[in-house]
């Protein structure tokens, strides 16, 4: 949609926003749409949908009748306002401590639809004034990683209540099957992302893991839903049962796979008819989460049984080789970076950033545009097609003093008229939901380092009630998402390593490394801790390495303070969030080919350059370590990525995937599932 929609609206709200009495619809014809509608009836058309356009964002537009002595309406004396105070972020002042907890319950939602909409809230009350900047602490940064693209499609047609579409791998049958589902709720439980909602070709309640959904979630045209009065996620999740507790038989290399082995049940013994292997026993519970890491293993491990993992391992591993053998695609990159991701930009999206624009700019004059267009996540070039909007927008009269009033004087913004702007409009539905769902995440972390002892439960309990009253109706949404806890299971750990940060000392420790395959040892100094999900890292530097390193808490052998200080060589990153690859000049650059719903594995792995493919998929460069790693990474997420270049690196992975499956093959040469 062009601008000039976007300018219309815009002078359409201020008109509406700026009347006592209101206005009929002959000067609303003239003053705002005198560019734009031919003749009445072109005008009456847009003058409707315009109407519901504000609606969607939350401002009712009142009608005022004139009735004659008749008693009959005269439509030609219908006038039109808005209230002034109608959909305005109602006052939020928050103190240090309840800003940071605040900032930690954004910036939890990692790369998905839920993180966007906790950023836009957060400037929202940043415009308003009564966000108090502050720094993350640098000792704890939690984050969740949602279940990729799927997630982010629920969370839209829950928003807009509209019923979905989707491929489904039953695991009762293990057949893909199509759902039509009237989406409820979304929540984590036992690792995994579910979506509860009314399953209309059954016509029950039904749970859906998002892992298992094989086709993108399509909302189903004109179509719509709402879930139960009073509905809860967190309370209709608390319903699912824990799979029970399984045993898979492995055989594994000889001497490899440390981490596997560590989880074996008993000591492992030869493998029948494998000289080269051991049989090795481990428990599960998810039989598709174990086999996602059996795959990344290819033929350095087989499934013996039971046949369901056996079959979910061969079916990633086939996918993989398929996708590999596809047709290939030159791997160009047209612009230099990053591309953005493809979601068409509406009127809508640049009307709603300038109504959180015109009030951040009262509350913030005179910063550098750069910093501005940081702060909305735009880049300079946006920023001042929306400056050149809002500077030629305004009241019917069309007078100077009836202008927003911008300047731009070296290169730092200032605004002088904000033409009753200078409120952002209430939450939205999705945003309420982002922090709340966030706060509500955070209630279970341990003491976060670099607060006093006394502030984080009581800020929390403080913010999430200011936020709670602040939303409204707009918190709706969330109660149809439950997030899963943040806590680390492995808390003695997170103590040490917290108490470390705090008192600036050197840790050793005994450590898992799963590149090496080996036990190591070093001295480090922590820097910071922050998780992905429920696997917390942390970030140090390493004195073996000379370098800084990212350790995850679930290897650690042993860890304990050796006594010295910390060295002081390396500080904690300001990236956020904290990156778990570090690049350097021994790194091998991979072109990657990634499917629509594998595209968020570009930025789980800090892809350099990216381009949008037009089925939705990304080619994407990836540095690796070791490229080694690379045919584990295609197996482990079978069929969503293939490697294009280097050459060498592409017929590694195939050989490596062709191994693999080989060890599956039956006495007729099929696969066995």
């Amino acid at each position: 949609m062009s601008a000039s929609r976007t300018e219309r609206l815009l002078n359409l709200l201020l008109a509406l926003l700026n009347t006592k009495v209101g206005l009929p619809r002959a000067v609303l014809r003239e003053k705002v749409y005198k560019d734009s509608a031919e003749n009445d009836v072109a005008f009456g058309r847009m003058f409707e949908r315009d109407k519901v356009d504000l609606k969607q964002f939350g401002f009712e537009i009142e009608t005022i009748v004139d009735r004659s002595s008749f008693g009959n309406d005269d439509p030609g004396t219908t006038r039109y306002r808005i209230g002034k105070d109608s959909n305005r972020l109602p006052e939020v002042v928050l103190t240090p401590a309840e800003s940071t907890v605040l900032l930690l319950a954004a910036q939890l939602w990692e790369r998905a639809a839920l993180g966007t909409a906790a950023a836009s809230a957060v400037r929202k009350l940043q415009a308003a004034g009564g966000f108090t900047d502050v720094d993350l602490p640098a000792g704890v940064q939690p984050r969740i990683k949602p279940a990729g693209q799927a997630f982010d499609d629920v969370v839209a047609a829950m928003h807009g209540r509209h019923t979905v579409r989707f491929g489904y791998l039953a695991g009762s049958t293990g057949r893909e099957e199509q759902r039509e589902v009237e989406p409820w709720g979304l929540g984590s439980r036992f690792g995994q992302w579910y979506l509860v909602g009314w399953d209309r070709a059954r016509g029950a309640k039904r749970f859906f893991r998002l892992s298992r959904m094989t086709t993108a979630v399509t909302a189903v045209p004109g179509s719509s839903c709402e879930p139960p009065a009073g509905f809860n996620a967190r309370a209709e999740l608390d319903e699912l049962n824990e799979l029970p507790l399984r045993q898979a038989t492995l055989e594994v290399d000889r001497d490899r796979l440390l981490a596997l082995r560590r989880r074996a049940l008993a000591a492992q013994e030869p493998a029948m008819g494998s000289p080269a292997r051991d049989r090795v026993v481990v428990e599960f519970r998810d039989p598709e989460q174990l086999a996602e890491e059996l795959a990344s293993y290819g033929p350095r491990v087989l499934v013996q049984g039971p046949a369901d993992l056996r079959a979910a391992v061969v079916r990633r591993l086939q996918a993989a080789l398929d996708f590999h053998t596809s047709p290939a695609v030159a791997p160009t990159f047209p612009d230099a970076g990053r591309a953005p991701r493809a979601r068409k930009r509406t009127s809508e999206d640049q009307l709603a950033r300038m109504l959180q624009l015109v009030p951040f700019l009262v509350h913030h004059q005179g910063l550098h545009i750069q910093e501005v267009a940081d702060r909305f996540g735009i880049s300079r070039r946006q920023l001042i097609d929306d400056l050149k909007i809002l500077i030629c927008s305004g009241l019917p009269g069309g007078y100077p003093d009836d202008l927003l009033d911008i300047q731009w004087e070296d290169d730092h913004v200032y605004i002088s008229e904000h033409l009753d702007l200078n409120r952002p409009v209430k939450f939205s539905e999705d945003e309420a939901a982002a922090l709340l769902t966030g706060l509500a995440m955070l209630g279970d972390l341990p003491q976060l380092a670099g607060m006093p002892e006394d502030q984080p439960g009581s800020a929390l309990e403080s913010v999430t009630i200011k936020l709670t009253g602040a939303a409204g109706k707009a918190g709706r949404l969330a109660g149809s998402v439950s997030g899963q806890s943040v806590a680390p299971e492995q808390s003695q750990s997170f103590a040490t390593i917290t108490q470390a940060i705090r008192d600036s000392q050197q840790l050793h420790l005994r450590y898992l490394s799963l590149q090496k395959d080996e036990i190591t040892e070093r001295d480090v100094d922590p820097l910071r801790l922050y998780s992905l999900d429920n696997t917390w890292y942390f970030e140090a530097y390493c004195h073996s390495a000379a370098g800084i390193r990212n350790f995850r808490l679930d290897r650690v052998e042993s860890l304990a303070a050796n006594g010295r200080a910390a060295s002081h060589t390396a500080t904690a990153g300001q990236d956020f969030p904290a990156r778990l690859f570090t690049p350097s000049d021994d790194d091998v650059l991979v072109a990657l080919k990634l499917t629509r719903q594998g595209a968020g594995l570009a930025d789980d792995y800090y892809a350099e350059r990216t381009a949008q493919r037009p089925d939705g998929g990304l080619l994407a460069e990836v540095r690796f370590g070791n490229a080694g790693w690379v045919p584990m990474f295609i197996s482990q997420h079978g069929g969503a990525v293939r490697v294009l270049a280097p050459e060498a690196v592409h017929t590694e992975t195939g050989t490596w995937l062709q191994a693999a499956l080989s060890q599956y093959e039956s006495a007729s040469g099929s696969v066995a599932g």
